[in-house]
Parts: structure tokens; sequence; C-alpha cells
């Protein structure tokens, strides 16, 4: 038994448009988002890399810190020092990930000065600990001006000096 063809007919309207010429204004989807200067500071790469991997451990899709050791090409005790990030108070995490990006030289913070904070317990303490931490930071990051000294300024001529 041979299929006979078949044929739908059916009318679409179709109108065409003529387009008078017009300055094309860019949408602003095209427009290409601003990039910030500097770069993501290495804690909240890590910080983000210890969250990707809790979640991978917790679906099951890596089954220990040896794969994940092996996947990354880095040593389980480098996988552990990443993981214990996930022991810090939920606001510590979270500053880690919004920290601001640095425009030139090292970062200010390490993660061996973080880990330190990471080891206390109590997260009360810990949020102590980073906010001591980020002000030390701050301090080292930013010149002192020679006003900022302890010394008492000496009077001048004409009294005390101006900075």
């Amino acid at each position: 038994m041979t299929a006979l063809p078949q044929t739908v007919v059916r009318q679409i309207p179709f109108h065409r448009r003529v387009r008078q010429h017009r300055e094309e204004i860019a949408s602003p989807v095209e427009a290409t988002p601003e990039i910030p200067a500097g770069r993501v500071p290495r804690l909240a790469r890590l910080m983000a890399l210890a969250l990707r991997f809790e979640q991978l451990l917790q679906t099951g899709e890596i089954s220990n810190y040896t794969q994940l050791a092996w996947l990354g090409h880095v040593s389980r005790a480098r996988i552990s020092q990443i993981m214990r990030l996930l022991s810090l108070a939920p606001e510590v995490q979270e500053d880690l990930l919004f920290l601001p990006h640095t425009l030139s030289g090292r970062d200010p913070i390490h993660l061996r000065q973080l880990l330190s904070v990471a080891a206390v317990l109590d997260w009360r303490q810990q949020l102590v600990l980073w906010e001591a931490l980020q002000e030390k930071a701050s301090a080292i990051a930013s010149p002192r001006l020679p006003c900022d000294s302890k010394k008492p300024r000496s009077a001048g001529l004409f009294g005390s000096e101006p900075c």
C-alpha cells in the first residue's frame, strides 16, 4: 500500500513594512557591563571554592577529600585548608565573598591569618577576630600621613604647625 501525498494549504498574513532611515539606538542589553578594576582577592576565590566543594560532597558527585585533591592537582592537606573556611561564621564567609577587588600588589589578608580565626569555635569570637584582622589589614594597606602620628606636634613660630 502506498501513501498518498497530502498537502495542507494555509494562508498566512504577511505585510512588508518599509523602514525609514533612523539612527539606531543601542539597547541596554547590548551594552557591555563595566568590568571592575583589579582582581578578585584570593580569599574570595577560596571561599567560593570551599562552598562548591561542599556542594559536590553533599550531592555525592565527589566521594571524599582525596578525590577532590586528585581532581584539583593539589594535596589533601591543601583541600583540608580550603574546607576549614566553612567553619567560619556565616557573616565572615559573606564578607569574604564580597571583599573589594585588589587593585595592585598583594592581598591585604592571607589564608594563614584567616585559618587562625577559623580555629576558634565561637562565632562571636570569630567576628571579633575578623574585625581586628580587617583593621590591621586596612592600616597596613593605607599609608600613614605625617599628621597621623601619635607624637605631639611641636609648636612652630606661629603656634601649632598645620598638616
